[in-house]
C-alpha cells in the first residue's frame, strides 16, 4: 500500500465528504424522536419485566429486604 502525505489524503477526505447524502434537517429529527420513543418504549417493559420477577421471586423465596 502507497503512503500518501497528509495534503493529499486531507483532499481525498473532503473528495469522498462532499459525496455522502446527507440527511434532512427533517428526517433528523424523525429519527432522533423515534429512538428516544424507542427507548421509553424498552426502558418502560423492562422496568415491568423486572418488577414482575422481582415479585415472583418474593412470593416464591420469601422478602430478602
Amino acid at each position: 500500500m502507497a503512503k500518501t502525505n497528509p495534503f493529499t489524503f486531507l483532499q481525498q477526505v473532503r473528495s469522498e465528504t462532499a459525496k455522502v447524502t446527507w440527511p434532512s434537517r427533517r428526517e433528523t429529527m424523525i429519527s432522533t424522536i423515534m429512538v428516544l420513543a424507542m427507548v421509553v418504549i424498552a426502558s418502560v417493559f423492562f422496568f415491568t419485566v423486572d418488577q414482575i420477577y422481582g415479585w415472583g421471586f418474593d412470593l416464591i423465596f420469601g422478602p430478602t429486604r
